[in-house]
């Protein structure tokens, strides 16, 4: 992407070796104005000229991708034809893997999820059935949803990284033992015969916040993602930050208590050990909070689930003990949220995740003041902490954006010529 200028800002070229980087300039001019837009618009938007526009137009409507829908006046002249999006014109499959469960959704090119669906997390000891598995869950959902596959863009799968993005393979995900070293997009696409694209859970995330947002935002966030694990996904001036090996964000061993427990790598108060689920649901069924004999095997993430959504519910119902242990996670995450900010300087975290809806009140009760309060917090302007407004699973769908973003948003590297 271009330095110095919002992922959001992009102007086209009228040189005639570049038409598919203007096809995607102008798609995202119109994705991004659902009322409708017409070309002389797109045109002042993008630094594209009328017959560009009108060209590339023609293109997309031949396609299917765009309609045409009524005639806007706006001055002296004809009235004018008003081009929006075709949500029926593609769609992409989001794949988020889970210890906890696998869920797929199908979103059309606005990104509205069109059915879902969620599965066990496959356990089969051989990677070629993990990947059957998929396969048929996903065949199952496209056939369920009607849509005519030959629309269907691809795959996007969002993984608990590690992950090596260059070779699509999971390298050694937590939890997740039996997909140690999967090479997970080429034996998809070669089961489903659709091209996919892998990235690691908290980056998907991200792109889906980035996809949904306002136009000519510049924004500069972190996502927390609380699901079985905690993950961070970070965007700079709009843009996703992956580092040199797409791994970018992880914060889970961020110290947030000297003396607390020992962490699976060694080390004490750690906030991603602290703060997860299970860690959670251990402390009340040590403080009695939870009865043991009702909670059951902790290393069956099923158990866990229900274990925690019965602590959250007495949380939010006013529990002194069970408000104490969700208390102390926001406080831990707050310690770690004031790293992140005083590292990056961004103004906005943002919360999501499988878990997250349900601790989510109380978290937030005592989170803003938390990081507003701690002494180590270096930054003289205001945090906003919200919630994800996507639905289902912001990773699934982060990964359906995967491809959304991949197929039509704008990439300057795509002018560069080869030289061949």
């Amino acid at each position: 992407m271009v330095r110095g200028r919002s992922a959001l800002d992009h102007r086209g070229t009228n040189l005639p070796a570049v038409g598919e980087y203007n096809q995607t300039v102008v798609l995202d001019a119109i994705r991004r104005r659902p009322e409708g837009i017409t070309r002389s618009e797109i045109a002042s938007r993008t630094a594209l000229s009328a017959m560009t526009v009108t060209n590339v137009c023609r293109r997309l409507l031949d396609a299917g991708l765009v309609d045409e829908q009524g005639m806007r006046t706006g001055g002296p002249g004809k009235p004018a034809a008003v081009v929006k999006l075709n949500p029926s014109g593609g769609f992409a499959v989001g794949v988020h893997i889970d210890p906890a469960a696998v869920t797929y959704v199908l979103v059309d090119l606005s990104g509205a999820v069109r059915d879902h669906s969620r599965t066990g997390t496959p356990t089969a000891g051989d990677p070629s059935g993990v990947i059957e598995e998929m396969a048929n869950a996903i065949d199952a959902l496209i056939a369920g949803s009607g849509v005519d596959r030959s629309r269907v863009l691809g795959i996007g799968i969002a993984s608990p990284g590690p992950v090596s993005v260059a070779d699509g393979v999971l390298l050694n995900p937590p939890m997740l033992p039996n997909w140690r070293g999967v090479a997970l997009r080429r034996s998809l696409a070669e089961a489903t015969g659709l091209p996919v694209l892998l990235e690691k859970d908290t980056t998907a995330t991200v792109v889906a916040e980035l996809w949904f947002a306002r136009p000519g935002s510049r924004r500069d966030f972190a996502f927390m993602y609380y699901g079985t694990g905690l993950g961070t996904g970070l965007s700079l001036t709009g843009e996703v930050v992956r580092g040199v090996s797409s791994n970018a964000g992880d914060a889970g061993h961020v110290t947030v208590d000297p003396d607390g427990p020992v962490c699976t790598c060694g080390r004490r108060g750690c906030v991603g050990y602290v703060t997860v689920p299970r860690v959670l649901v251990e402390r009340a069924v040590l403080d009695g909070v939870l009865p043991a004999a009702e909670v059951g095997d902790l290393d069956d993430m099923v158990v866990v689930d229900a274990a925690f959504s019965r602590l959250a519910a007495l949380a939010a119902a006013g529990d002194s003990g069970a408000r104490a242990i969700v208390t102390g996670a926001a406080r831990a995450l707050a310690r770690a949220i004031v790293v992140i900010v005083n590292l990056l300087d961004i103004d906005e975290v943002i919360f999501g995740g499988p878990f997250w809806a349900r601790i989510s009140s109380v978290v937030l009760d005592a989170l803003p003041d938390a990081v507003r309060e701690d002494p180590a917090l270096l930054s003289t302007h205001p945090v906003r902490f919200v919630q994800s407004t996507i639905p289902v699973d912001v990773a699934a769908v982060g990964a359906a954006t995967l491809v959304l973003d991949n197929t039509f948003s704008p990439r300057p590297s795509a002018l560069l010529l080869s030289a061949e």
